[in-house]
């Protein structure tokens, strides 16, 4: 990691250093378009009066992080998202259901399962939600999506994952074993821990960092980290994380955008316990009568809350070198947070609305701005923090940067 520039301290720390190599478990999401998947999250209930504790540097902070060990806890995070979307009217969950169940009936021959987690979990790029979350240790994580009258969990549990949905009564099995790979780049946080590791991998010499007091989240006592990068074009406009004095976890994450308003991420613990969750916490049996899915085409592939203690998962900020891995003839432009991801899709660019149609073809109108520059031309799909240029003849730009910066980009590239 590159140094960064701090009020307290100056010396580079690698906040990956220390922490316990353990198995990695993912959730993927679907996410239209090239944008990436950033759940936001509602702010965790906080006590009045800040609390009184013994003074930290900001590298003494991100070594904090770094070396938390939690392995064992169980709680409720508030999750929303405010990405600025405009109103799909139902559109988004026909979209996240066709990704996501394509996806399944691909690898299981199920033609989806409203229990895989794939496109179950696509639900929570929009919108608010409260999940309750529990490990122990790097076997055994559960996280469980509350609904209206309805509930849906993703269980791990050994070389079982479970997914089960009871607003259709259907159950989707995996099975996780040492052969698959974590760490992917479509995957889902589960907890403010997993965020604040994204962030803490994208501070640079372009970031400044600094503690930012003290507060009170989930009834613990908390030190605020606050990250905000130095260079102007890009979207995010600073990330706060309240760290746990004891125990170095991150208890809430917020990350505003540079337009202002509403954080685009706040994600946040309103209960959490260390202690030690009974082990009938993760206990599965399908119900009777339950429509039971199988998937024995990606094994390990789905399993609970990429952000919970036990798990060591690589990966970055949106816009800041790793968006896109995995595209073939993938480059970057720029630096920092001005990065720009950029591929070709070997295609013609996305049709207009008025060529599509329906309710997509609105969806794309709403989103779409048309630009132009020594590149040709093309459209800009935005939203408050990841913004992405698709050109007409099929290139296609994605960052955290405004739009004035994907069209510098495509005229350098």
């Amino acid at each position: 990691m590159a140094p960064y520039e701090s009020d307290d301290s100056t010396a580079g720390a690698d906040p990956r250093a220390g922490r316990r190599k353990a198995s990695r478990y993912v959730v993927p999401v679907a996410v239209v378009g090239v944008a990436a998947a950033t759940i936001g999250i509602v702010p965790a209930l906080a006590d009045s009066g800040d609390p009184d504790l013994p003074e930290i540097s900001a590298q003494q902070l991100i070594e904090k992080v770094a070396a938390s060990d939690v392995q064992q806890l169980s709680g409720t995070v508030k999750i929303s998202t405010d990405l600025g979307l405009p109103d799909l009217g139902g559109l988004e969950k026909s979209l996240g259901s066709g990704f996501g169940g394509a996806g399944a009936g691909a690898r299981s021959g199920s033609e989806g399962s409203a229990a895989d987690p794939s496109a179950k979990m696509t639900e929570l790029v929009t919108g608010s939600h409260t999940l309750r979350v529990a490990t122990d240790g790097p076997d055994r994580q559960k996280v469980s999506l509350l609904e209206d009258a309805a509930e849906y969990s993703l269980i791990h549990n050994g070389k079982d994952v479970w997914g089960y949905d009871s607003k259709s009564n259907e159950v989707y099995h995996s099975t996780a074993d040492d052969r698959h790979p974590a760490g992917k780049d479509e995957e889902l946080p589960a907890t403010p821990r997993d965020f604040a590791e994204e962030a803490l991998k994208s501070v640079d010499d372009t970031t400044s960092v600094t503690v930012d007091g003290t507060v009170h989240v989930a009834g613990r006592d908390a030190y605020k980290l606050l990250i905000k990068p130095k260079q102007s074009g890009t979207t995010v406009g600073a990330v706060s994380i309240a760290v746990d004095a004891k125990t170095g976890m991150p208890l809430k994450f917020t990350l505003t955008p540079s337009s202002g308003g509403a954080a685009v991420v706040d994600a946040g613990f309103t209960k959490v316990s260390f202690a030690k969750p009974d082990a009938s916490t993760f206990d599965f049996t399908p119900p009777k009568g339950a429509k039971v899915t199988e998937d024995e085409d990606a094994p390990g592939k789905e399993l609970p809350g990429r952000g919970l203690p036990g798990k060591d998962v690589p990966g970055e900020l949106p816009g800041k070198g790793d968006l896109g891995k995995g595209l073939d003839g993938l480059k970057v432009i720029g630096t920092g947070w001005n990065t720009v991801a950029t591929f070709d899709t070997g295609g013609e660019g996305i049709p207009s609305g008025s060529e599509v149609g329906g309710d997509l073809g609105g969806f794309l109108d709403s989103l779409g701005d048309h630009v132009s520059g020594k590149f040709g031309s093309g459209t800009v799909f935005s939203t408050r923090l990841v913004n992405a240029l698709v050109t007409d003849d099929g290139k296609v730009y994605v960052g955290t940067v405004d739009k004035d910066a994907l069209v510098r980009a495509a005229d350098a590239g």
